[in-house]
C-alpha cells in the first residue's frame, strides 16, 4: 500500500499565492494607520502644549515660546513652533514621518493665527 507524504508542488505554490494576496491587502492597511498614530501624537502634543501654556501664564502673566523642557516636551519627531501675537499665541505642530501634514492650535484669545485653527484650544490639521 502506497502513502502519500507532504504537500506537492501545487499545494504549496497556492498556500504562498495566498499569503501572497493577504500580505498584498495588509500592507497599505498599516501605512494608513501608521499615519494616523504620527497624526495622533501631534495633536497630543498639542493639547499637552495648551496646558503647559496656561500653566506658565499663570505663574509669569505672559506667554511664551521657549517652554521649559520640565515643563513641556514632545514627542520624538515631532517639531513645535510656538508664535506669540498680540493676543495670545499660536502653534504648529508637524511630525517627521509626515512634514507635508501639520497640526494647528490657538490659545490665550488668539483669533488670527491661521487659516485652519480659528477656535480657541481645538487642533485642526492639514487633511
Amino acid at each position: 500500500m502506497w502513502r502519500s507524504r507532504g504537500f506537492t508542488l501545487i499545494e504549496l505554490l497556492i498556500v504562498v499565492v495566498i499569503i501572497g494576496i493577504l500580505a498584498a491587502i495588509a500592507i497599505p492597511k498599516f501605512g494608513a494607520t501608521k499615519n494616523k498614530a504620527y497624526a495622533a501624537a501631534l495633536k497630543t502634543d498639542l493639547r499637552n502644549l495648551v496646558t503647559a501654556e496656561e500653566s506658565y501664564f499663570y505663574d509669569y502673566a505672559v506667554y511664551t515660546t521657549t517652554l521649559p523642557t520640565s515643563t513641556f516636551m514632545p514627542t520624538t519627531g515631532v517639531t513645535v513652533t510656538i508664535a506669540l501675537g498680540t493676543s495670545g499665541w499660536a502653534a504648529t505642530a508637524t511630525h517627521a514621518q509626515i512634514p507635508t501634514k501639520p497640526c494647528y492650535i490657538i490659545g490665550g484669545g488668539n483669533t488670527t493665527a491661521n487659516s485652519l485653527a480659528t477656535t480657541e484650544g481645538e487642533v485642526k490639521c492639514t487633511p
